[in-house]
This record gives C-alpha cells, sequence and structure tokens, in this order.
C-alpha cells in the first residue's frame, strides 16, 4: 500500500513538473521584457566611476507604449527637456506624449487627464507612485492621484490609444499643453470638428499633425493662461513668445472610461485621419494592446534562449527590446511622406528618421537587418533620398559611418534600396567637404591636424583630430568594401590606402592615439586620461581612443612592437583606476574601459589578436553581470542607450558574436551567456549551443564543419545550421 501511495505521488509530482517545465517553455518572451529597465539614474560613485554633482546621464529610454519602429511613441513625461522625458527618480507626471527618442527632443503633443477646475495653465501635473504603475510592450499604465485617474496606453504604428478611468463621472477634463515639448514648439493649433473629433498639429522641428476620436462628447475647450511667457523655437534658438496658452477639453459625464483614439501623420490632418481608420478605429482598448503584444512576441520570439537565469533573460529580452524602437517611422499608411526638401512625395517605400548613426551603426543596424531587413532597407533608402536632397549622405553627431551600414548591410544581402546612389553619396561624402569635416587636410596629411592649445578643457570645441582620423580610416575601408563589390577598381585602390591612416595618429613613444598638429609634431602637455569631448577625441580619453581600426586589428596590434606589448596595454587599461573626473557621458568603468560610452565597445576583443581570448571574456562577463540592471532598483544602465546601442551590445554578446568590423559579414565569437540560442532568420532556425562552462573556447564549429579562427560568416548564420562552442 505504501508503495503504492508513493509511486502515485512520484507520477503526480512528475506530472506536475511536466506541465511546469511545458508552461515555462511556453512563456511569451514578451513576459520577460520590462520597459522600465534603463529608465534609472546612476547615484552611486562606485557606479559610476565619480562623485556626482548633478544628475548623470542614464539610459534616457522611455517606458511607454510603441510597435517596433513606429511612428508613436505614447509615453509619460516627468520633466520637459530632459533625455526621452522620463526618469525614475522623478515623482510627477505632467502628462503623455506621442513621440520620445531620447536625445533631449521630441516629446510631442502632450495630453493630461484631469478632472474638477483645480489646476492652472503652471501647475497642472500630477504625483505618481512606482507601486501603482506598470509598463510592458505595447502597454503602459499609472495612476494620477491629484485627479484619481487611472492612465492607460497602448498604440499602433501611427496611432495612440487612451483609457482614463475617473473615480468620478463628473469634470472630466484634458489638458493639451501643445506649447511644451522637449524642443521649442514654433506653432500649433486644436479645433473641435464636431461632438466627438479634435484635429489639429505641433510643430517643432517638424509638423505633427493629430486626428482624435473621443467615446465622450466634447462640451469645449477652454484656455488657461500662465502667469510665464512660454519660450518658441526660431532659428534654434529660443524667443519669448508671450503668455502661454493651453487648451483644456471638457467632456459630458458619462458612466464608462474616457478614451481618445489618435492618429498621426507628418503630412496632413487628412492623412491622420487615415491612418486612425486603416490602424485603429473600431477597435476596443484590449484588442489593440493584444495586436500589439502579438507584434512584439513576433519580433523578440526570433530569438529563443535556453539556459541562464530569469534575470539574464529579463536583461536579454529588455534590450532585444530597447533595440528596436529607433528609427522611428515617418510616412503614412498610403505611402505619403514629407520630404527634406519639405515636399510631400510617395516613393514606394517606407520613410523612416535617420538612426543614430555615430552610436548605432557599431551593432544595433545589423541586429535591425537580421530581424527587420525591410525596414532596415527602407532606412537605407530614406537616407538616400535625403542624400540626393542635400548632396551628402547623412550621418549623426560624428563621422560618417552610414557607409558602415550600408556596405554591411549589402554585403549581407540586404539591397532592397538605391545601390548605385548610396555609393555614389557615400564615395562623395569620402572626397568632398560636407557631411565630413577637414576632408582635403585628411586627404592630403593622411590626418587630421589638431589646434594648438596650451590648456584644453573637457568642453573645448575642437577638431576631435584623432577620433575623425580613426573613424574616417574605417569609414574609408566601409567605402572601399562596396567600391570592390560595384567594379570601382579605381576608387577601391584610392580608399583601401586610405584605411592604414589609422597609424599617423600613433604615437609610438606614448602607445597611444595622439593629436598632432599641422607641422606633424605631437600635442603636447599629454594626459591619456583626461577625457575631452572635441579635442583630440571626441567624448573620450586616449586610453578608450587608441584600440579602434577594426579594419586593421593586427596592423594595430603590431604599433606596439609585438603582442606581448600590446597585451601589456590592454592590461593596462582596465587595470589603470580613472581618475574620478565627472563628465557627462563617461560612467561605469572598469579602470579606463568605459561601458557607459560608445568609443570603446570594441576594445575588449583585441585580446583576441593577441592570443589572450580568455581574458577578453572576462571582461565581457564582468560587464554583462555587472553593468547591466544596475543601481539600488536594478533598471540603471551603465550609460546612455543611444538608440538602442548599448541595448544591442548586450544582445549580441549575450548570443555569442559581435559585429566587430560592422562593415564587414562576419562577427567575432564569444562564450554565449545561455546554454543554447535559436535564430529565426532564414527558413530554418540557426542553433548557437554553448559547451564546457569555463572562458577559453577550445572548439567552434557549424553541423558540417570547423571554424578556423573566431570568426564567422555571416552567410553561414542564416543557413540554419547548429554552431557549437565548446569551452573549459
Amino acid at each position: 500500500m505504501k508503495r503504492n501511495i508513493l509511486i502515485t505521488a512520484l507520477f503526480l509530482f512528475a506530472t506536475a513538473y511536466g506541465q511546469a517545465q511545458k508552461k515555462a517553455i511556453l512563456k511569451p518572451v514578451t513576459a520577460y521584457v520590462n520597459p522600465l529597465l534603463g529608465t534609472a539614474t546612476l547615484w552611486d560613485p562606485k557606479d559610476l566611476g565619480f562623485v556626482p554633482t548633478y544628475r548623470s546621464w542614464g539610459a534616457e529610454v522611455f517606458p511607454g507604449s510603441s510597435l517596433p519602429n513606429a511612428m508613436v511613441q505614447l509615453t509619460p513625461v516627468s520633466k520637459f527637456h530632459s533625455g526621452s522625458g522620463y526618469q525614475y527618480e522623478d515623482t510627477v507626471i505632467y502628462g503623455f506624449a506621442h513621440t520620445s527618442k531620447g536625445h533631449w527632443n521630441l516629446c510631442n503633443i502632450p495630453l493630461m487627464p484631469a478632472s474638477g477646475s483645480n489646476f492652472t495653465a503652471d501647475d497642472y501635473k500630477s504625483s505618481f507612485s512606482h507601486k501603482n504603475e506598470s509598463a510592458h510592450p505595447g502597454y503602459y499604465q499609472v495612476y494620477l492621484p491629484r485627479y484619481h485617474i487611472n492612465a492607460e496606453l497602448t498604440s499602433t504604428l501611427r496611432c495612440a490609444f487612451h483609457k482614463y478611468t475617473y473615480k468620478s463621472n463628473a469634470n472630466k477634463k484634458l489638458i493639451a499643453d501643445l506649447s511644451m515639448a522637449n524642443e521649442g514648439v514654433r506653432a500649433w493649433k486644436i479645433d473641435r470638428v464636431d461632438d466627438n473629433i479634435l484635429t489639429g498639429f505641433q510643430q517643432t522641428g517638424e509638423k505633427m499633425y493629430f486626428y482624435a476620436v473621443s467615446n465622450h462628447k466634447i462640451t469645449g475647450i477652454d484656455t488657461l493662461t500662465s502667469t510665464a511667457p512660454v519660450i518658441q523655437a526660431r532659428g534654434g534658438r529660443g524667443r519669448p513668445a508671450g503668455p502661454k496658452k493651453t487648451p483644456v477639453i471638457s467632456f459630458a459625464d458619462a458612466e464608462k472610461p474616457l478614451e481618445l483614439q489618435i492618429g498621426f501623420s507628418y503630412v496632413s490632418v487628412d492623412n491622420a485621419k487615415a491612418n486612425l481608420q486603416k490602424e485603429m478605429l473600431g477597435k476596443t482598448f484590449t484588442q489593440v494592446r493584444t495586436e500589439a503584444t502579438t507584434t512584439w512576441n513576433n519580433l523578440l520570439g526570433k530569438i529563443q534562449v535556453t539556459g541562464g537565469t530569469d534575470r539574464q533573460k529579463g536583461l536579454f529580452y529588455s534590450c532585444l527590446y530597447r533595440s528596436f524602437l529607433w528609427p522611428a517611422l515617418r510616412s503614412d499608411a498610403n505611402g505619403d511622406f514629407t520630404d527634406m526638401s519639405g515636399k510631400v512625395v510617395n516613393k514606394g517605400f517606407n520613410y523612416y528618421t535617420e538612426p543614430s548613426i555615430w552610436d548605432d551603426y557599431r551593432n544595433k543596424d545589423v541586429l535591425l537587418g537580421m530581424l527587420s531587413p525591410k525596414v532596415l532597407n527602407d532606412v537605407i533608402q530614406s537616407l538616400v533620398d535625403k542624400g540626393k536632397i542635400s548632396g551628402f549622405m547623412p550621418t549623426f553627431f560624428h563621422g560618417d559611418h552610414a557607409s558602415a551600414i550600408i556596405a554591411g548591410s549589402y554585403l549581407r544581402g540586404l539591397r532592397d534600396y538605391d545601390v548605385k546612389g548610396a555609393y555614389d553619396l557615400m564615395l562623395k561624402n569620402a572626397t568632398v567637404e560636407g557631411t565630413r569635416k577637414y576632408v582635403d587636410e585628411y586627404n592630403t596629411k593622411g590626418y587630421i591636424a589638431e589646434d594648438a592649445v596650451e590648456k584644453p578643457t573637457l568642453g573645448a570645441v575642437h577638431k576631435a583630430a584623432v577620433t575623425k582620423t580613426l573613424e574616417y580610416a574605417y569609414d574609408d575601408y566601409a567605402t572601399a568594401l562596396l567600391a570592390k563589390e560595384l567594379g570601382d577598381t579605381k576608387s577601391y585602390d584610392m580608399l583601401m590606402k586610405r584605411t592604414k591612416n589609422y597609424k599617423n595618429v600613433f604615437n609610438p613613444e606614448t602607445g597611444f592615439m595622439q593629436g598632432r598638429l599641422a607641422d606633424g609634431s605631437w600635442v603636447k602637455n599629454f594626459d591619456p586620461g583626461f577625457v575631452y569631448y572635441e579635442y583630440m577625441y571626441r567624448e573620450a580619453n586616449a586610453w578608450e581612443s587608441t584600440f579602434f581600426a577594426p579594419q586593421d586589428p593586427h596592423g594595430l596590434i603590431s604599433l606596439f612592437g609585438s603582442k606581448a606589448a600590446a597585451e601589456r596595454k590592454l592590461d593596462a587599461m582596465y587595470t589603470t583606476p580613472y581618475d574620478g573626473r565627472e563628465a557627462a557621458n563617461m560612467s561605469a568603468f572598469i579602470g579606463n574601459y568605459c561601458q557607459g560610452n560608445q568609443p570603446d565597445h570594441s576594445t575588449t576583443y583585441y585580446y583576441y589578436f593577441v592570443d589572450q581570448q580568455p581574458k577578453a571574456q572576462m571582461y565581457l562577463d564582468s560587464i554583462m553581470n555587472n553593468l547591466y540592471g544596475m543601481g539600488k532598483d536594478k533598471l540603471a544602465y551603465p550609460g546612455m542607450d543611444d538608440a538602442g546601442e548599448m541595448s544591442a551590445w548586450y544582445v549580441f554578446n549575450a548570443m555569442g558574436f559581435y559585429t566587430f568590423s560592422p562593415a564587414d559579414p562576419n562577427y567575432i565569437v564569444s562564450v554565449p551567456l545561455f546554454d543554447k540560442v535559436s535564430l529565426k532568420l532564414g527558413a530554418k532556425p540557426t542553433t548557437i549551443v554553448k559547451k564546457g562552462n569555463g572562458k577559453k573556447i577550445t572548439d567552434i564549429s557549424w553541423t558540417d564543419k570547423k571554424v578556423k579562427g573566431y570568426f564567422i560568416d555571416d552567410a553561414d548564420l542564416k543557413k540554419g545550421k547548429t554552431l557549437t562552442i565548446t569551452t573549459q
């Protein structure tokens, strides 16, 4: 009898365990995503690397609702003119805006639900608590105690859905503070078309139109007048524009929650209406939210991971989610968009904003091409379209890295854009002063000469000559790769010679990439630990800038005289303490390696080229385990996400391969964080399997062949085979 009871118990246990395992396997990947990750800021000097005297830059990300690469990012604003508009440590909400990126711009058309009349144009914000806040892909919720309103948000590509549940069914209001955004507002307008429809626009750098349908009757639009003048934009500068006027929309009393469905367009109100009719009108809030969740599950589910902890899976899928929020869609459902010249056109592709090119060319755009190839094709065609109007291929902030995005995409098989037009613009950028600065000097000297400054300061504006020289040499390499593919041998030869220009700013006496003056002499009073923003380096010091020549890593290593000497230099970078200087955009250090900014994000892999791959893995593991999900709330990044670059760095390294040279169609292999990774990149999924738990890679093999060295080809990654990475 006892034996039967034991057998029955074991059977029931095994059945329950099996069901639990099956349930765990079926858990949707969106369940691991926390859109609040990255919204917190680091304050602890141990995390930052210095004692803060002001708020450091966090990831500057938003927690609200968006679909992948959508026009609409519907998100709370806890502080205007600050990153994404939301900071976890803030305690108030000013409203819910419809665009966000994380670079101190956008936050367009903020709306704030309210009740009663106890508010003014200068004071309408509500406190909030994270205990009454939740965020999921395609959904955001928060309770606003000032007005006793539970706010829920969801969205489609071009439309927003607001749902406000009021404690009282009377005195429902909506404050439309159209004079506010993260950029200066040049003009705005709002009109009531009929009992349930509002239309209008807000113009900052772009004019964003809206068409809104309410489920409650609109009883009127009143105006609040501020006691302080609003500052509007003119030519990039602020100007007083008189007293601030703030519309307040009133609604008839009704039992059910107030729902507002809003279509948007950068072309016209009519197109905003058409977008709303196509994507949202007639659907319930639950339907739209469910569709948003499905969209994210379909995208993020292209990568399935096995093994690892829940925390690691949470970081992985949250970072993967963050990698697909920018660039943002700008064309309407019918294909219309407003081009760079201000004309409304329709050219048969989806028009997107520019990527955050200086940052995310390194990895995020490669990830975008892997999982959303049509989006990246259209992003590139958008760049070409802008380039044909402006005369040069666009880039962002610094460098000329659209060349790396386009060349790498072409070599990975993405070619659904005007390749010849793209190449012509890339070649022009490389040879004519325009997007690239100091082109003639670079082309004749082989380097860009820095200014002679006796006592340069952190924020001084100069030429960032070392960074430009290093980056142009790599951009030349990227353009050369495409020149070769297109049969332009003359340009290929010319560009390839210039790819060695990085050597011209290496000082063998100091062992650093160092600024040179016009006469060829080295910049004096050289301090490799001092961070500069535009003197010699861009947002970096000499440590963080010296190991950058992904087009020629062996050549860079040879500059130190031997692999052993280069290894000692790498060791010194990670063991020489950062000097504790407070510099914006610089945080989370290992010695002088800075994970909180992009310039040295490929440095760790140079250990491979001095035959010390396990050392590289030691630091990669340290970064993944300690520098993501930081701070007291475990919600901080090591630094600014920069439209997904910081996130994509984690995603690639957790999978076990990285875009060491993004212009090349290959990846450097590392030890995966997970036991198994399944990638749906083609007809059959590709599987990456980790054997062993060590940091030293002893073997890399595809199903049918052994890999020589540490690089795998993109073509192999898409063939649906198994990559086994054996470690000890």
